[in-house]
């Protein structure tokens, strides 16, 4: 658990710091930078409850991983399927796209991982 606890610090902190360079000075709306910071920080957060599990801090946690795994879909398949659409901010278009990729693949095996990890009991934290 601990190694999963280290890669939701490791993704939140990029996905927080990576909007913060991608809004920087290009004109988005604060709603469109600020959905990544509060969902990078419900990821810390869990990560950090884990320090003690409890049922209720796992729950957390797995729900932290899911926000992300929720908004990172909308975020990566419209940029996939309406780049047009899309304000890459101060990224180019084709980077910030495999980036949200990465981000949203290792936030739904994070989940999983997290769900799973649940099954085996405290020894498992």
């Amino acid at each position: 658990m601990r190694a999963l606890r280290i890669i939701a610090v490791l993704l939140a902190l990029s996905l927080m710091l990576g909007e913060a360079y991608r809004s920087w000075g290009a004109g988005r709306p604060v709603m469109f930078w600020m959905d990544d910071q509060i969902m990078g920080a419900m990821l810390i957060a869990g990560a950090l409850l884990m320090a003690r599990p409890t049922p209720l801090r796992h729950a957390f946690f797995a729900a932290g991983w899911g926000v992300n795994a929720g908004m990172l879909y909308g975020s990566f398949f419209g940029k996939v399927f309406a780049p047009e659409t899309s304000n890459p901010g101060n990224f180019d278009m084709g980077l910030l796209t495999a980036l949200i990729g990465l981000a949203f693949v290792t936030a739904v095996v994070g989940m999983i991982a997290t769900i799973m990890l649940a099954r085996t009991g405290p020894s498992a934290h």
